[in-house]
């Protein structure tokens, strides 16, 4: 049981830290590819939500960060669903 219980631990402070990197480089994608008043209104979202959108392309992004602040979205897998441009992300583990 206490191999299982740290195969779990370890995996689940992976994905947290996965977590914080995808909100980091979402946060400074957000600065290049939105308006300043859209990208301070982006600090709102929740973190599922900053991973759902992701994998909007940056022609998408702005129009989906606003319908997802404005409560259209909710859950993360709504706003995948809403994306046309899917922008992959291969590398995560």
């Amino acid at each position: 049981i206490t191999l299982i219980l740290l195969a779990v631990a370890s995996r689940l402070q992976a994905l947290k830290a996965q977590d914080r990197v995808i909100r980091l480089e979402e946060t400074l994608r957000y600065d290049a590819v939105l308006s300043e008043e859209l990208a301070k209104r982006a600090d709102d979202l929740r973190t599922g939500q900053i991973i759902a959108l992701r994998f909007a392309s940056d022609e998408e992004l702005p129009q989906l960060i606003e319908r997802t602040l404005n409560g259209e979205f909710a859950k993360p897998k709504e706003i995948k669903q809403a994306i046309k441009n899917w922008r992959g992300d291969y590398l995560r583990v």
